[in-house]
């Protein structure tokens, strides 16, 4: 099959060739790659981070259609259009017992301890695949971009009384992270300089004097959420929209991930910082229903063959999300 692979870290070490089909057991499925997301962490996975096996297939965010089933599986069937949960979990340690599979003991991210998705045939187990009927693009982004902002905000309890600010917001994440606070009745501001964010925001601010621009558009009151996908780079102006009372939510760290903290200032206002990392696989279900009206501004649809553009995309002033057409 085609795949891009890498057999040494680093970008140009990239390569799109052929390499030998995955095989199947009998409670996995095989599935024909449609579409896949491109995220940081496929771009971090390719550029360094330790991966297993070699050569190694990047790729975290998956949808395709089922070819072929193993003997014993039973919930799904080939034709079936399917996206991949993208955690390995081994479904006995106490998170995974308590609901939380993406935080189990013994597993993973898939892509990261597994090959990935950027290959035109891709196998796993049959509990990581959850049917769809949407938009290729849609189910493209539930597995990362949509659950990791949906999980997100329910760490963060987001409530219809709730004012959230969105960093990040043009990005992967930040498109659905605006989409789903609106879903759950909040009040949501985009902080960017791309108008077409106003598709999916109530308001969209500059970052310049974004604190002030806030108060204005909400009566003198700051966010109740703030969003901070990006990192370091806007740290400190995320604490600085942050109200009284506040949560400040984040994940990822594509501008770096080093941020200084003024604690008594911290404390003096009740505020919380909720790390957060991807989300289980009831979210996963949720967010199927819930996304049957869901957009996706894409930037850029790509060519398996021409995978290293996209990954490359990933750290320049997108507007939207790359994705990369397989089948």
């Amino acid at each position: 099959m085609k795949a891009l692979f890498f057999e040494k870290s680093g970008l140009n070490n990239l390569k799109f060739g052929d390499i030998k089909e995955p095989e199947i057991g009998a409670h996995d499925v095989l599935i024909r790659v449609k579409m896949a997301g491109v995220n940081p962490i496929d771009y971090f996975v390719v550029e360094g981070i330790p991966v297993k096996p070699l050569p190694h297939i990047p790729g975290a965010e998956i949808y395709g259609e089922i070819v072929k089933v193993g003997e014993h599986v039973k919930s799904v069937k080939p034709g079936d259009k399917v996206v991949v949960y993208n955690r390995v979990f081994d479904g006995e340690c106490d998170f995974c017992l308590a609901g939380m599979e993406m935080l189990c003991r013994n597993g993973g991210i898939i892509s990261v301890i597994t090959n990935g998705g950027f290959s035109e045939y891709f196998a796993v187990p049959e509990k990581n695949v959850f049917k769809v009927n949407l938009p290729d693009e849609v189910a493209a982004s539930l597995p990362v971009a949509a659950l990791t902002s949906y999980h997100a905000l329910k760490e963060a309890n987001v409530k219809p009384t709730d004012v959230v600010v969105v960093f990040g917001a043009s990005g992967n994440t930040g498109q659905f992270a605006l989409q789903l606070a609106r879903k759950m009745g909040a009040t949501t501001i985009a902080v960017s300089r791309k108008q077409w964010v106003k598709d999916f925001a109530d308001y969209v601010v500059d970052y310049e004097n974004a604190e002030n621009k806030i108060k204005d558009l909400t009566g003198g009151k700051l966010a109740d959420v703030v969003i901070n996908s990006v990192g370091t780079s806007i740290w400190d102006l995320s604490l600085k929209v942050l109200g009284v009372n506040g949560r400040l939510v984040f994940f990822g760290g594509l501008t770096g991930s080093d941020g200084k903290i003024n604690i008594s200032a911290l404390y003096g206002k009740h505020q919380k910082l909720i790390g957060t990392t991807g989300g289980s696989r009831k979210e996963m279900v949720e967010l199927i229903s819930l996304c049957k009206d869901c957009k996706v501004k894409v930037s850029k649809v790509y060519n398996l063959e021409d995978g290293k553009e996209a990954l490359a995309s990933i750290m320049k002033d997108r507007d939207g999300r790359p994705m990369i057409k397989i089948s």
